[in-house]
């Protein structure tokens, strides 16, 4: 199973801020071109995927989603199919225990740091993806890898202690979108598992 941990500073945390202009929910849009790109490929939908959204914006504390693609049912997706499963997710976090909303489909309160610190001490092989770091060409995948990423405003200084202990890779030698990190991430699995 292939894992992702996408970290976004300003999605919105609250399922009520979530409307129609999906960029003035903190950047909704890009969040819902990475679970696009994590989970489907043509006519299909990828079964070996889990996706870890975690968002700190306003109005509440942050936020972890978790998207399991082997137990979330496939159906036709769209920005909007997403975002609206998005808003249902948020509005049925409690702030004292993991909530199941769908078949593979839950949400907590629980930090960045928490969860990939919970990640690493579970025997994950966890990297950041950076455009300074080891070609991600270069590396032999186990099928434990956990894979980290940003939005558009990087990471905040207050999480760069824990992400300087962490093994840098890159896809690129340019900076690209989200979404494309992660499309470029399945591909080099894809051609090496």
């Amino acid at each position: 199973m292939r894992e992702f941990v996408y970290y976004s500073k300003n999605a919105v945390t609250a399922g009520n801020m979530i409307k129609g202009d999906l960029m003035k929910a903190g950047r909704m849009d890009i969040v819902c071109n990475v679970v696009i790109q994590a989970f489907f490929v043509s006519n299909a939908m990828r079964k070996d995927v889990k996706l870890h959204l975690i968002f700190d914006g306003p109005p509440y504390g942050t936020r972890h989603l978790i998207l399991d693609s082997g137990r979330i049912e496939e159906e036709t997706v769209s920005k909007k199919d997403i975002a609206g499963l998005i808003k249902r997710m948020l509005y049925k976090c409690d702030e004292e225990k993991k909530v199941r909303v769908f078949p593979g489909c839950f949400i907590e309160k629980k930090s960045f740091e928490a969860v990939v610190k919970e990640l690493d001490s579970g025997g994950k092989n966890v990297f950041l993806l950076d455009e300074k770091g080891k070609d991600i060409r270069d590396l032999k995948f186990e099928g434990n890898e956990v894979f980290i990423l940003g939005d558009q405003e990087g990471f905040p200084r207050d999480k760069q202690k824990l992400l300087k202990r962490i093994d840098k890779i890159s896809v690129s030698p340019r900076v690209l979108f989200a979404s494309q990190v992660v499309t470029l991430v399945n591909n080099e699995i894809d051609r090496k598992l």
